[in-house]
């Protein structure tokens, strides 16, 4: 009895005034954008569900729809005005903050540029985002005419099965993230918006980074690295940069929506997400 009394008092001696989680407070709802593949789909519900739950469990009215994972830029901004004036229609907000990762951040510019979308999107913030391009891209199309088609048919029989909404096209999508493509026709064909608010962040891992990486990153890791320096498999620093820049951050491109592989490290995509989201909130959006 004495023992199950000192228990119950250790119990209670360890009650938090305040035991929910911090109440996260944002101007306008926020919508998780998703990239290029079906990796993080493989997930129950999609990619960045989970991280748009917990900005939920903290108060801020989190969404994070799906798109085509194999579709163009162009197709994928149509999907996702189609998701955001959804959110603005059950949220009856006047504007939305855009979290962007990877080729989800080059649909958002599209959808604000091209699609007349700027006056419901208040700010984008992208994650590894390409702005520059990839040029892992590049090294794709280098390859045998009879590996582009494999991998072509396989990803958009995935994309096709996965999302019947609308077709996929791996090849075409692809090459719209060469880097020269990116520079010479994205970029100028699709100027920012003087009303909305552009942040970005970049992620490194593996050479020249102080995290490890993911064992299937390992050959883009170094090849992006040998042609721009440091980067998280897939998108380099110096690619993710646009608007204000708000840092790095120590993760790999497939750790920065939840998932790894590996042991250890530092990074938590949830509790980076919530960052991302306090700034908004500091910043009055």
């Amino acid at each position: 009895m004495a023992r199950i009394a000192h228990a119950a008092l250790q119990r209670l001696a360890a009650l938090k005034p305040f035991p929910q989680p911090a109440f996260l407070y944002v101007r306008y709802p926020v919508v998780l954008m998703h990239g290029f593949g079906m990796l993080a789909a493989l997930r129950r519900n999609g990619h960045l569900h989970d991280e748009a739950l917990n900005l939920r469990l903290h108060g801020a009215p989190a969404f994070a729809p799906n798109v085509a994972p194999y579709g163009t830029v162009s197709v994928r901004a149509g999907l996702w005005k189609e998701r955001i004036e959804r959110v603005l229609h059950e949220t009856r907000a006047e504007r939305v903050n855009l979290i962007a990762h990877s080729m989800g951040g080059l649909d958002a510019r599209y959808l604000i540029s091209r699609l007349e979308m700027h006056e419901a999107v208040a700010s984008l913030t992208t994650i590894s985002t390409p702005h520059r391009g990839s040029p892992i891209a590049q090294f794709l199309l280098d390859q045998p005419e009879v590996f582009q088609s494999l991998v072509t048919d396989v990803c958009n029989w995935m994309g096709s099965t996965a999302f019947e909404e609308t077709a996929s096209d791996f090849y075409t999508a692809v090459t719209e993230l060469r880097p020269a493509y990116m520079e010479e026709h994205f970029n100028p064909g699709v100027p920012d918006h003087p009303s909305v608010t552009y942040r970005s962040y970049a992620g490194r891992a593996g050479k020249g980074a102080q995290s490890g990486i993911n064992p299937l990153l390992i050959l883009f890791n170094n090849l992006i690295y040998n042609r721009e320096g440091e980067n998280d498999g897939f998108v380099s620093v110096q690619s993710a940069r646009w608007g204000e820049f708000r840092g790095v951050f120590e993760a790999d491109h497939i750790k920065e929506v939840g998932l790894s592989v590996l042991p250890g490290g530092s990074f938590n995509s949830k509790a980076f997400y919530r960052s991302v989201v306090q700034g908004l909130a500091e910043a009055g959006l």
